[in-house]
């Protein structure tokens, strides 16, 4: 491809933004997700967080994806910003004493493995560390998707932890993005792709 046929991107990388949106996000949903702080002042310190930062960041990061052309990562932020909306409409909610729709949950989060499973193997030819980012989400939407099918907290634990999980793993891409570069050096490794495409006929 020649130098002209290269689109120029209309703002710089986005994406540490909306990774480090994601991880203030998944901060603030920890300790609900342990149990730890479920008062609703709990719930809706958390739901600002999910809207502000989870919401908010990573809708801007998708956006601006999108205005530099950047497919998967515009799809994937603008589709989960939303989700963080929603995860503050349910704290919100819960706070106030109504509880969510448990049919329409269930119905939304096997959507949501389905749309993330193949995020996942897409990102795959990307960078093995994105194709494990993603793996973490389709973890907790797989144990959330048993919770509700069983009718059981059993797997609660693994979702919290998860979460944790998928709060450290965005630092450190984020991280990755930002700082390697101005260090010059590889603080923060970043490996290559898991899988490679298919060659053309």
């Amino acid at each position: 491809m020649s130098q002209q046929q290269v689109p120029a991107q209309i703002f710089a990388e986005p994406t540490p933004m909306g990774l480090i949106g994601l991880a203030v996000g998944c901060a603030a949903l920890a300790p609900v997700a342990f149990g730890a702080a479920l008062s609703p002042a709990a719930l809706k310190t958390a739901a600002m967080f999910c809207l502000l930062f989870g919401g908010g960041c990573q809708l801007l990061a998708g956006l601006m994806n999108f205005a530099n052309r950047n497919l998967y990562g515009g799809t994937l932020f603008t589709a989960f910003a939303f989700n963080w909306i929603m995860n503050w409409w349910m704290l919100q909610a819960i706070a106030g004493g109504t509880m969510p729709d448990h049919s329409v949950l269930l119905a939304v989060d096997v959507c949501f493995l389905l749309i993330f499973a193949a995020m996942t193997y897409g990102f795959g030819f990307f960078s093995s560390l994105l194709f494990a980012f993603l793996l973490i989400i389709d973890l907790l939407y797989a144990c959330k998707i048993i919770n509700a099918l069983a009718g059981t907290q059993a797997l609660a634990p693994a979702v919290a932890w998860l979460t944790v999980a998928l709060g450290g793993i965005a630092l450190w891409m984020a991280f990755a993005m930002l700082l390697n570069p101005v260090a010059g050096r590889r603080l923060f490794a970043f490996p290559g792709p898991l899988f490679k495409p298919a060659p053309a006929k």
